[in-house]
């Protein structure tokens, strides 16, 4: 009898979901792969770019829910790179279905509520398995397993373009809901032990990055699950960086409400002032020919055999002219692609939430996910 194919759904066919689908497709020819967006056209165009015989397309509403369930019991493994607004709703179909489910969406919602659903249906849900969070809580996790005692954890990342004249300094490489999230969403950190909710754009520091230059750093919320399996610790926090001047400018954009979601009257027309300056930021940050750059820093202060000890690990790469990729989509793409092969092949398993720092912390598992990155020339030092 003729064995039944493998097959995977990549929900989310733009900037990263495209790249997930190609490379898990490339990487993986015995599985058949479905790269599923709410646009046929653009599902298409991912498809038809790879030009293999296992990677096909199809229409998808993420919004209709029970439609949604039914099209994923079709698969045996569903990696979801949607917008962080419906990456939830899409993550709850998932379990709902009974499949394995690595998701990069980076939604509001706290991804541990699944957790008792996935286990009643003996699934495992990655949450945030992009690069930040993602690639960056697995460093956190083996940095945390190499110390006996851990103190402090820092988290610094920034996707940018290497031509700092852009305006704003800034390419979009990325959802652009999930951008203005970041400058508008509290930060959570822990202060002198403590757990504390900060205001986005705040915590602003000047650094030095190796091969990049003068950065600013500001607070953002991307510690997430780090605050259920890390601790305790005496300080914990992310910080995005950006060129300087970047902070001043969003937040003269948030004091002047660009980003709020209250809708306003503009001659008899009630515009909604957030969905309007991400339709600019949109088409004027959208920049595909402009080259990209991602920078990230991990450090893990603690102790170790009786002595204080510094694991530090750093990331910068640059966007594949050859292939039309970018930085962001390289970094944040291949680690959920190559996670979601190692939980296709076996190499990952368990049932419920399993977090990209546990991950980490399994010696075997981060160094085959840090040895398929490297061979897809994504370098950590």
């Amino acid at each position: 009898m003729q064995r039944r194919s493998l097959k995977a759904a990549v929900l989310g066919a733009g900037n990263i979901g495209s790249v997930v689908a190609t490379d898990f497709a490339v990487s993986l020819p015995s599985w058949e792969v479905t790269s599923a967006d709410l646009s046929l056209e653009r599902a298409k165009r991912v498809s038809a770019g790879y030009g293999g015989n296992n990677l096909s397309a199809a229409a998808l509403d993420v919004g209709r829910f029970e439609d949604l369930v039914t099209f994923l019991k079709g698969f045996d493994l569903v990696i979801s790179a949607l917008p962080g607004s419906v990456g939830f709703n899409a993550a709850r179909a998932s379990v709902e279905a009974g499949r394995n489910l690595i998701d990069v969406s980076f939604s509001p919602e706290d991804p541990f509520v699944l957790g008792d659903a996935a286990m009643e249906k003996a699934v495992v849900v990655i949450p945030d398995c992009g690069v930040a969070p993602g690639l960056s809580n697995a460093l956190v996790g083996h940095g945390v397993s190499q110390l006996q005692s851990v103190e402090k954890i820092h988290v610094m990342v920034g996707g940018l373009p290497v031509d700092r004249s852009l305006p704003l300094g800034y390419v979009v490489t990325w959802s652009v809901e999930g951008l203005i999230d970041e400058y508008t969403r509290k930060a959570r950190i822990i202060e002198d032990g403590a757990s504390k909710e900060v205001e986005a754009l705040s915590g602003v520091e000047t650094i030095e990055f190796p091969g990049v230059g003068t950065l600013e750093a500001f607070f953002t919320d991307g510690a997430r699950t780090l605050f259920r399996t890390v601790g305790p610790v005496r300080e914990m926090w992310e910080k995005t960086m950006r060129y300087p001047g970047h902070v001043e400018a969003m937040r003269s954009l948030k004091e002047l409400g660009c980003f709020d979601d209250s809708p306003v009257d503009l001659d008899g027309v009630r515009v909604i002032p957030r969905e309007l300056t991400a339709r600019l930021l949109e088409g004027r940050l959208r920049v595909p020919a402009a080259a990209d750059l991602l920078a990230m820093k991990v450090d893990v202060y603690g102790r170790r055999d009786g002595a204080e000890s510094n694991l530090s690990y750093t990331l910068l790469d640059y966007c594949d002219k050859a292939h039309g990729i970018s930085a962001m989509a390289r970094t944040t793409a291949f680690t959920a692609s190559i996670v979601a092969q190692m939980v296709a092949q076996g190499e990952i398993e368990g049932k419920g939430i399993l977090t990209p720092e546990e991950i980490g912390m399994k010696d075997v598992a981060f160094e085959d996910l840090l040895r398929r990155l490297r061979s897809r020339g994504v370098m950590i030092s």
